[in-house]
């Protein structure tokens, strides 16, 4: 089923319904997607509208990423939607990883320009390849029809190569970063995840300012609790979000206090979730580095999900189980929403 479909049910069905996502990325070895489908299968049973899993920078877990959404969508049992993007991916690529999925049973994209490979500072379209998203979005459309359900990136800062040496988008850079985005719903997208931010103010005008253009598609804001203080400024300084000041006044006397790090994290992710679910806002989208704690912390401080969840009806085939720690492996920057 297309999340956009969901989303729109859960909507019909009470206005008031907020629904949450949660985004994974691929392991690096076979014990640690064990580790993450496990994982999975215990947040399912906390009955997200759907999950999402990345694809590495150029194309780098393609493999890996195929498997594990299958898995998602016919093992673990959850509406899974996977993330495609143009780096190192010529045409034919593209269409083998479409034709994979479909014939698993997914229906749901979320079209990428992506990052430029490991090594690479700039994005280079590969020869077969397409430029852009938008370019993504419109093949899809062209060759599936309406199969797909294709979710596309936001940027409420603008894109990261729109921000200049001072953190800030100009404003000409801004608005064209907006029109680019129509341009991209306009070809065949029906939902928007935006990058992570930590300035609800930045979503909260970005958000009317695509409804100022004409943008009508439901807009998802993307929450990334906090969890260790050095990947925080690693993941901010590559997307080159904005850090309140009041955030960072928090952060530093606890810095070195990876529990206290992360109890503020859950604290921050709650209070921000407050203000966007006031705001009107049905829908998070939460990016859990693979980490399940903080995640279900803030969720359950909205009163979203209960502390303990009714064992859910799994495919017969579904994995069991097993109660274990955090799964240690480290992110990297390409296991968020990747460039437009």
């Amino acid at each position: 089923m297309k999340v956009i479909e969901k989303i729109h049910e859960a909507a019909a069905s009470d206005p008031n319904k907020v629904v949450f996502s949660f985004e994974f990325f691929p392991p690096k070895t076979e014990g640690g997607v064990v580790n993450l489908l496990e994982r999975m299968d215990r947040m399912v049973a906390h009955s997200p509208s759907f999950c999402d899993i990345t694809w590495g920078a150029g194309g780098s877990t393609a493999d890996v990423t195929l498997d594990i959404a299958k898995k998602m969508q016919n093992t673990v049992g959850v509406e899974t939607m996977m993330h495609l993007t143009c780096t190192n991916m010529p045409v034919e690529k593209i269409d083998d990883a479409l034709e994979t999925i479909k014939s698993n049973g997914l229906q749901n994209v979320l079209a990428l320009r992506g990052d430029p490979p490991h090594g690479q500072d700039k994005f280079v379209q590969v020869e077969g390849g397409f430029a852009c998203a938008r370019d993504l979005v419109k093949h899809i459309r062209a060759k599936h029809g309406d199969y797909f359900g294709i979710t596309i990136a936001g940027y409420p800062e603008a894109h990261p190569d729109a921000i200049g040496s001072n953190g800030l988008a100009t404003p000409e850079d801004y608005q064209n970063d907006l029109t680019y985005l129509k341009s991209k719903v306009d070809a065949g997208a029906d939902l928007i995840i935006t990058q992570l931010f930590y300035d609800t103010d930045i979503f909260l005008k970005f958000a009317n300012d695509c409804r100022q253009i004409g943008i009508t598609c439901p807009i998802v804001p993307g929450i990334m609790p906090i969890n260790n203080y050095k990947g925080f400024i690693r993941m901010t300084g590559f997307c080159k979000t904005k850090i309140p000041a009041e955030i960072m006044a928090a952060l530093e006397p606890i810095k070195d206090n990876e529990e206290a790090v992360k109890a503020y994290g859950i604290h921050l992710g709650t209070e921000m979730c407050k203000k966007i679910l006031a705001h009107g806002f049905k829908t998070l989208h939460l990016y859990t580095l693979n980490l399940e704690k903080s995640a279900l912390a803030i969720l359950k401080n909205l009163g979203l999900i209960e502390e303990t969840s009714i064992p859910r009806t799994r495919p017969a085939n579904a994995i069991q189980a097993k109660e274990d720690g955090e799964n240690q492996e480290r992110p990297t920057e390409d296991m968020v929403v990747q460039m437009a």
